[in-house]
């Protein structure tokens, strides 16, 4: 595991090392998760996927649906049902 001590500017800024950034392909504008746990910080690399890629995955998620029997309405039901219980 590669640990390295960062220090947290008078703004709570932090600066990724060149060598993280490097190893990870982070580049200015890209964008991080934050996870925290007790006081943990676990910082992720989000990346988006490209149009081509989420287009893809969409068509791959719509076959397995229509393989399953799932309709239109079935898919809207599953998430109306998800979406209650995330806010409960």
């Amino acid at each position: 595991m590669n640990t390295q001590i960062l220090t947290v500017s008078s703004k709570g800024q932090i600066s990724l090392p060149v060598s993280i950034r490097k190893r990870l392909s982070i580049e200015s504008g890209d964008k991080l998760v934050a996870y925290i746990s007790g006081d943990v910080i676990m910082l992720k690399a989000l990346k988006l996927p490209t149009a081509e890629e989420f287009e893809a995955s969409l068509d791959e998620a719509q076959k397995w649906a229509a393989s399953v029997g799932y309709t239109e309405n079935d898919v809207d039901d599953i998430i109306k049902s998800a979406r209650k219980k995330k806010r409960t």
